[in-house]
């Protein structure tokens, strides 16, 4: 199959005009397409990876008629995954009159560059952050998270921080308008129209055709994605390529046909159930996490931490769920929390806890013909309370223990989630990552604590039992030994949090040692 033949054009808005783009192969990402097809050099490559933030251009689509944008790292995103979108990079900022964006005038005064080649990346995250900031002030712990995604050698982020509370004090300069609003519904309307030229011809009886596909296919409903599935199971799945994309940049591979999840109405939503949320597969992880620190604020700090916020923004958890790695961060958590996936193909539909969708080394339970369609989360236990004294309904925590706090991948990732009653542990729900071949369940660890009072000889005991159910192995991240030690000490970290230990990690110590500085 001649794959580019096989490639529909990509259309965008940028800088007010649609962009139509011919024979773009479905492997290409958007910063090469910005670069080397557009010449908008402005939006640099540090790391290919979506790690240093050089690349951050903003994206837009609409939801519900108003126009949501997110900055998302276009070195790892594939070209066609904007199609029917507005795109904003640098060059597109300033005024038609050349008067500045807030957020380069901001850098400006501040003096918030010095070599520049990360500016560029801090200038469209500012300017995601400014469009979802309109009418009030900035904190300075709300820049420090819009800019988790952005690195700089240079500047000690002060005075990138001072300009992102400035920007509130010059005159506004949205991204939003009528007509980029105008030019998405349009752009809407011919990707309806060219989804209904492809839809497979009514077929003759006891014959079904196959459907046709384009090299890059981004279905907008399941059924299609289904049928899509099941007739080219070689396709690789993607969703906001916060992976695959390594793979295209790192190891050069190249893919003949890709299916996009992330159009998929049905996939894009949160289901609230009586007794648990149902996240769908194509939800972005900052939407995801948002509905769990809704249910359980204690997550929050963990939300944040996950990865920077455009990587946030771009990945979905049904994509870090799916990707079975080791390592992935959402997993521990999952298992914790007693979430089960869904499985759906042509067939029907597959239900299981999250931990047996694991088979090895990022090998899963999934059929060639299958995508993950949902995560089920139960909300918490209630409060159960006897005639002494109230229960904890649910005690959870999760710690991520990485090299540096935000932006980076874990060497040990541990969930707890108990249940006391009158001071003994009835429920316990231990999730890891890090330490096998894949997340897993601790299920000796749980057997430890069930039934035995909450006491520290308790937990000394259950602390034994986790270092002892893994072997983990020593890599670039963290040696064996650590690791085994690190379980440990974050369960003892866990009980001193359930007494009341107030400080009990660098980021409280740190707020402390903020608090002391100031007069």
């Amino acid at each position: 199959m001649d794959t580019l033949a096989n490639c529909k054009p990509v259309r965008f808005i940028k800088g007010g005009t649609v962009h139509t783009l011919a024979q773009v192969a479905p492997t290409r990402t958007l910063l090469e397409v910005l670069r080397e097809d557009l010449h908008c050099t402005g939006t640099k490559e540090g790391c290919g990876e979506g790690d240093c933030g050089a690349c951050t251009v903003v994206v837009g689509e609409l939801r519900a008629g108003k126009l949501h944008t997110q900055a998302v790292n276009s070195c790892i995103k594939l070209a066609h995954s904007v199609d029917g979108m507005a795109l904003w990079t640098v060059e597109d900022l300033a005024a038609p009159d050349g008067s500045l964006h807030p957020a380069q005038t901001a850098l400006a005064q501040c003096h918030g560059s010095q070599c520049g080649f990360c500016t560029p990346g801090f200038v469209m995250s500012l300017a995601a952050l400014s469009e979802q900031h309109p009418k009030r002030a900035i904190s300075r712990e709300v820049a420090s998270q819009a800019l988790s995604g952005n690195l700089c050698r240079c500047t000690g982020y002060r005075p990138i921080l001072d300009a992102a509370q400035a920007m509130a004090q010059l005159p506004r300069q949205p991204l939003d308008s009528p007509e980029v609003r105008s030019g998405l519904r349009a752009l809407a309307h011919v990707a309806q129209a060219e989804a209904a030229a492809l839809a497979p011809v009514k077929p003759a009886p006891k014959r079904t055709p196959k459907p046709r596909v384009d090299a890059y296919a981004a279905p907008a409903d399941l059924a299609t994605l289904l049928a899509l599935r099941h007739a080219y199971p070689q396709a690789q799945v993607v969703a906001g390529c916060t992976d695959v994309g390594l793979w295209i940049t790192k190891q050069h591979r190249d893919f003949a046909q890709v299916l996009d999840v992330t159009r998929v109405d049905e996939l894009r939503q949160i289901d609230d159930y009586p007794h648990h949320i149902a996240i769908g597969a194509a939800v972005n992880l900052t939407d995801a996490f948002a509905a769990l620190v809704a249910q359980r604020p204690q997550l929050q700090s963990f939300a944040q931490r996950f990865a920077g916020l455009p990587v946030r923004n771009a990945g979905t958890l049904g994509g870090n769920v799916a990707n079975g790695s080791p390592i992935g961060d959402s997993m521990p958590l999952l298992i914790a929390l007693g979430a089960n996936v869904v499985l759906v193909s042509v067939s029907g539909y597959r239900e299981m806890p999250i931990e047996d969708l694991y088979l090895a080394y990022r090998t899963t339970a999934l059929r060639p013909d299958e995508v993950l369609g949902w995560i089920k989360v139960p909300k918490p236990m209630p409060v159960v309370r006897s005639k002494t004294k109230a229960s904890s309904g649910e005690l959870c925590r999760v710690y991520k223990i990485s090299k540096r706090l935000e932006d980076d991948i874990s060497a040990v990732c541990l969930a707890l989630n108990l249940q006391l009653q009158d001071g003994r542990v009835v429920r316990a729900s231990v999730g890891a990552g890090g330490v096998a071949a894949t997340p897993v369940r601790a299920r000796a660890t749980q057997a430890a604590l069930v039934g035995q009072p909450w006491t520290e000889a308790t937990v000394r005991s259950a602390m034994a039992a986790l270092r002892a159910e893994f072997a983990p192995i020593s890599d670039m991240r963290a040696s064996g030994a650590y690791r085994s030690e690190v379980l440990g000490n974050l369960l003892w970290r866990f009980w001193l949090e359930s007494q009341g230990t107030p400080r009990t990690d660098l980021q409280a110590l740190a707020a402390l040692d903020l608090e002391g500085a100031q007069p």
